[in-house]
């Protein structure tokens, strides 16, 4: 890592047994002495100068567009393979695809169990090849799917099914909107077979990125992000000469607690945690899954989103700064080099960052009614907070994950599932979530593995899931209350 105050920071806290509390009050410190270095020419260059990563970017600063692609539509069709066609992902992705049908066809699903949800996506958008996670339901399909309209597809199932669905030879583009390292395979061989990547899977570049992007940069494929934040970033960062960008600034909603101080949450823990438990899982902007409504509360979803900014854009961590932004009008924004602010804004809408990967570098023209246009008078005021480092610990904790680099980052996040996992079965407190990750990366801190292989890196995932498991079993933890 480049040797500046923040960095020997978070190494120490990796090496060292500080509190996060002490960490906390550590990072304001430093961060701010940071900022007031990003006025020198070079070291305020994300891609100039970086040297903390060892593994390249898939996009390091910049966003060149092809010149020759030609434009969708009028018998131009972009060929799409989708992972997890029965999800939310995937079947937004389908829907766009259902009304654009004239720029995209769907060539290959992947799915789980839900048959029936997957047999009317094969009567409506007659794939070549379909495949499922078990082969002991491939005739339940064939009999879903009879008699429909056309030629029946081929069907597959298994890990073996999903790599040839994500490696069609008529496909140009890959959507990988499964959740976990089983998309790990399918995207490399997605990769290795020259398919673009429209990424929806978070593992891909947090847990798999020192294995991921060399292989991208390796073999010429674009790995389009397919969330909000990223692709805020990607779009801001078209046309951008080299060495022109300063700082990544990624907004967050600020979740269930952004109103809630610290205090309180640790009143609620020894008081109330029925409390916490329940406002943790309730999103102030909008209705979500348990989980990521959950990540949003810890700023974990945040957390997560610095290392996959580092790995997609090259950008040193200590350039990369989180706001919160309560409205979530103002998706990400960038900084250049000559202090300019780039931001790209829009109704909160998944659907625009997942056709975004489908149709880059072309803009698709969408209806009024199904896309609703910003109205800036309606949109009313626009604000932003720091977000409070002792009551999101997971920000100094992500950094430090960052800056190890290696499988740290994919120890890092599956620790994190695996703890909130136990915390909406009530089986340890909020503020344990944070203990455990903790002590996760502590424990791997001596088994890191800088470049890792793909088998390396499933493997400290798992390591990571059973850690966390482990200590929750062996009674070690109770409710963490730090005063």
């Amino acid at each position: 890592a480049r040797a500046t105050p923040m960095a020997n920071m978070m190494a120490a806290s990796l090496s060292s047994s500080a509190s996060l509390a002490g960490v906390a009050a550590q990072l304001r410190g430093t961060k701010a002495a940071a900022r007031t270095t990003a006025a020198k020419p070079q070291s305020a260059r994300a891609d100039a100068g970086n040297t903390e990563s060892r593994y390249g970017a898939c996009w390091p600063g910049r966003a060149d567009a092809p010149k020759d692609a030609p434009l969708l539509g009028n018998g131009n069709v972009k060929k799409i393979s989708l992972l997890g066609s029965t999800g939310s992902i995937g079947t937004q992705t389908l829907d766009i695809a259902a009304e654009h049908s004239d720029k995209f066809e769907i060539v290959a699903l992947s799915a789980g169990k839900n048959l029936d949800v997957l047999a009317a996506q094969i009567r409506q958008f007659k794939p070549k090849m379909v495949s499922i996670s078990d082969g002991a339901d491939i005739q339940a399909l064939k009999d879903l799917i009879k008699g429909m309209d056309g030629p029946m597809p081929e069907i597959l199932y298994g890990a073996d099914g999903m790599v040839e669905v994500a490696r069609h030879p008529d496909v140009d583009s890959t959507v990988t909107g499964i959740v976990g390292c089983a998309g790990l395979p399918p995207t490399v061989a997605a990769i290795e077979a020259g398919k673009n990547i429209c990424l929806a899977n978070k593992e891909t570049l947090i847990a798999g990125g020192p294995h991921i992007v060399p292989l991208a940069v390796k073999h010429g494929v674009k790995i389009l992000p397919a969330d909000s934040e990223h692709s805020a970033l990607f779009q801001c960062m078209q046309g951008l000469p080299e060495g022109a960008l300063r700082r990544i600034i990624l907004t967050a909603s600020g979740g269930a607690f952004r109103d809630t101080t610290l205090a309180e949450m640790r009143d609620a823990a020894k008081n109330n945690p029925e409390f916490l438990q329940k406002k943790a899982t309730t999103h102030p902007n909008w209705d979500m899954g348990a989980k990521i409504t959950c990540d949003s509360a810890t700023l974990m979803n945040k957390a997560l989103e610095v290392i996959e900014a580092h790995y997609l854009y090259g950008t040193s961590y200590d350039n990369i700064d989180v706001v919160i932004h309560p409205q979530s009008i103002i998706h990400s924004m960038i900084e250049t080099a000559d202090s300019s602010v780039l931001a790209q804004m829009g109704w909160p809408d998944m659907r625009l960052p997942i056709l975004y990967t489908m149709s880059w570098p072309q803009r698709v023209e969408c209806s009024e009614v199904t896309w609703p246009r910003l109205d800036f008078v309606k949109m009313g005021d626009l604000t932003f907070r720091e977000p409070d480092v002792e009551k999101y610990p997971s920000l100094t904790m992500g950094y430090a994950a960052g800056r190890a680099g290696g499988t740290m980052t994919g120890v890092f996040s599956a620790a994190n599932e695996a703890a909130v996992a136990l915390f909406l079965d009530k089986k340890i407190g909020y503020f344990d979530i944070y203990k455990t990750i903790e002590g996760a990366m502590e424990a791997h801190k001596n088994e890191l593995i800088l470049d890792p292989s793909l088998d390396d890196i499933v493997a400290c995932d798992l390591w990571a899931r059973a850690h966390v498991n482990d200590m929750v079993a062996s009674g070690s933890l109770t409710e963490l209350i730090c005063v």
